[in-house]
């Protein structure tokens, strides 16, 4: 694999990457980021290392160039970190916590030697608290990790030990953000805003270990000449629900991202935050479709697939301007809605399309055994094509690649834990538990269950083949053969992938294997095969009944060169004015007069 990268790379900070507060939910003014350089050692065991060998950029995995290490850490190895720090010793009345972003995969954390705890699980965050494990000076934090990677049922994604076509490589160890918070003994543990937008009303809810009273201030929007900031002071207590009125609210949408930021009080404990108005359902339009509306009005969602991979730092962005790049630069193609695909971001991703303006849809991170790709790729698109539906129940489970018991309860326990960790993010409207039967197993429960968690939000229920009949939508990719829909009487239908056209870039693919659906040469070419296929097959399709569709993919990753970028960001494949002019008719295929208001009031959004 050549190794090249983005125009960001360069421009890194060897001290302290990712210096920005990575939890925009919950912001207190008490932060210390512990990304930089740490020592590592990789060993056969999980005894502490009697040496290290070398050092490591935090938050970058050692698999990736701004590691500085470019090492495979492969199953049956021990990955290690170490980072000594000088503290004051924790004053009275305060807590402090260690915070993770994310460590892939099985992780336990060590302070002075002493066990702080241990967390299984690449994807999600987790936090200890540490404060009767430091001391005053010197402080010793190790960190060891194991990632079984695609050897074992966890969640994996689309890493793989032995990269290739739509699988990349794998990664491994701490990815996202370390970092220490000094938090009073009674705290904000959590918060959540619960807008109903018909009847003008947030409820609020604001977890603490000891239930006390809690002063929220809400700012308001201000009349353009009036430069003073009206607020909203509202009165509760922790650990159960309360409500506020908000009269002639100012609703959020990708055209008008307004955020309502807040300022939380409980006790000692004082946190910033913020929450908007919307709502996103699936409702009968004039012509009598089922179709998706976002604020009581139907809504094209013109979605691209994301999937999170950069080539220089695998799953980690090389800073947070990069991060919003790809966000950016959707919006100004005419997209308004990602996928984000087989991965969990990093928080300020979700804070980034809140404040931006752009409809997250979010898979759970598919796992299971090793997949059996005659099953659920080449023969699954054959069942599709002839309409043929397979029940995903234990009949199908050796198929589907989820016989393992743990498997399955470990999966229940991360799509509890990642609905729990971004529930909070306006921008997510959908959740989607599995993508084309990769560890697929009883959808229609993991949809009840999603359901009872998050009631206001719409579910994929099993996006592409193996559709079970449930959820919000009717799912379905369209790559090979000629595209089959058919109306339902209550899910919507929902175009989930398609098109995966592919050219090479002369200077900017990094391997000389290159893997599409269809090929080109030319931008051109490229261009207009894309914009014959809008209007012979999608814009008609739309115009019938389909409610979204999510174009592949953002970007080049590795073999795979189907992305709207190459995958160092640097080159745009399509004609910009093509793709936006296509993604305005397919929104004004939906809701003529909404498109036609953005299209008298833009918002600007230039291309970065």
């Amino acid at each position: 694999m050549n190794l090249y990268h983005t125009k960001w790379a360069d421009d890194v900070s060897r001290q302290v990457p990712w210096d920005v507060y990575p939890r925009p939910k919950l912001r207190r003014s008490s932060f210390l980021n512990l990304n930089g350089k740490w020592n590592y050692a990789i060993t056969s065991s999980d005894r502490f290392p009697e040496k290290y060998d070398g050092e490591i950029l935090v938050p970058f995995s050692p698999e990736s160039a701004l590691s500085g290490v470019c090492r495979t850490v492969y199953p049956t190895e021990y990955l290690w970190y170490q980072r000594i720090l000088t503290l004051s010793s924790p004053k009275p009345g305060k807590r402090i916590f260690l915070h993770f972003g994310a460590a892939d995969q099985s992780c336990k954390v060590y302070v002075n030697g002493k066990k702080a705890g241990s967390h299984t699980g690449g994807y999600l965050p987790f936090s200890f608290d540490i404060t009767d494990l430091l001391k005053d000076g010197t402080n010793e934090f190790c960190v060891c990790v194991r990632d079984l990677s695609d050897t074992s049922w966890h969640s994996r994604g689309k890493q793989k030990l032995k990269p290739g076509g739509m699988f990349y490589t794998a990664q491994s160890g701490i990815w996202q953000t370390v970092w220490m918070e000094e938090v009073p003994e009674n705290y904000i543990s959590t918060l959540r805003f619960f807008p109903d937008f018909d009847a003008s009303r947030v409820k609020v809810l604001a977890e603490t270990p000891v239930k006390t009273e809690i002063t929220l201030t809400v700012f308001l929007p201000s009349p353009a000449d009036d430069e003073m900031q009206n607020t909203l002071t509202v009165c509760g207590k922790s650990n159960e629900p309360f409500f506020f009125d908000l009269p002639d609210f100012r609703s959020w949408s990708p055209e008008d991202p307004y955020l309502y930021q807040t300022e939380i009080t409980a006790g000692p404990d004082h946190v910033k935050s913020y929450f908007a108005m919307r709502k996103c359902d699936i409702q009968t339009d004039r012509k009598g479709i089922r179709r998706v509306f976002l604020n009581n009005r139907p809504y094209f969602q013109a979605g691209v697939l994301d999937q999170g991979y950069w080539p220089e730092g695998l799953y980690t962005a090389p800073c947070d301007e990069a991060l919003q790049f790809d966000i950016r630069s959707a919006k100004a193609l005419g997209f308004n809605m990602i996928r984000k695909h087989c991965k969990v971001e990093m928080e300020r991703f979700y804070y980034h399309c809140d404040r931006i303006g752009m409809l997250v849809w979010q898979d759970m991170v598919n796992g299971g055994s090793s997949y059996r790709h005659w099953f659920v790729t080449y023969l699954a698109t054959v069942f599709h094509r002839f309409g043929i539906s397979i029940k995903d129940g234990k009949r199908s489970r050796r198929l589907l690649s989820r016989t393992d018991t743990d498997g399955q309860k470990s999966y229940y326990r991360e799509l509890k834990e990642m609905i729990s960790h971004l529930s909070f993010y306006p921008s997510i409207v959908t959740w989607v538990p599995f993508n084309e039967g990769w560890g697929q197993f009883d959808a229609s429960k993991a949809a009840a269950l999603i359901r009872s968690l998050d009631p206001d939000r719409l579910i994929d229920e099993a996006s592409g083949w193996y559709d079970q009949g449930g959820g919000d939508f009717k799912s379905l990719h369209y790559y090979f053969f000629k595209f089959r829909y058919r109306r339902e009487p209550v899910r919507a239908l929902a175009l989930t992938e398609f098109a995966g056209y592919s050219l090479p870039v002369k200077g900017h693919t990094c391997c000389d294997k290159v893997y599409g659906y269809k090929n080109f040469h030319t931008k051109e070419a490229l261009t207009e095969a894309y914009k014959n296929l809008i209007h012979s097959v999608i814009l008609p399709s739309v115009k019938e009944g389909v409610s979204v569709s999510v174009f592949t993919q953002m970007s080049d990753i590795e073999e795979e060169i189907n992305g709207l970028f190459t995958y160092d960001r640097k080159v745009l494949k399509f004609d910009r004015q093509t793709m936006l002019s296509l993604n305005q008719k397919l929104r004004a295929a939906v809701n003529p007069e909404a498109e036609k208001e953005t299209s008298e009031n833009p918002h600007p959004s230039p291309l970065p």
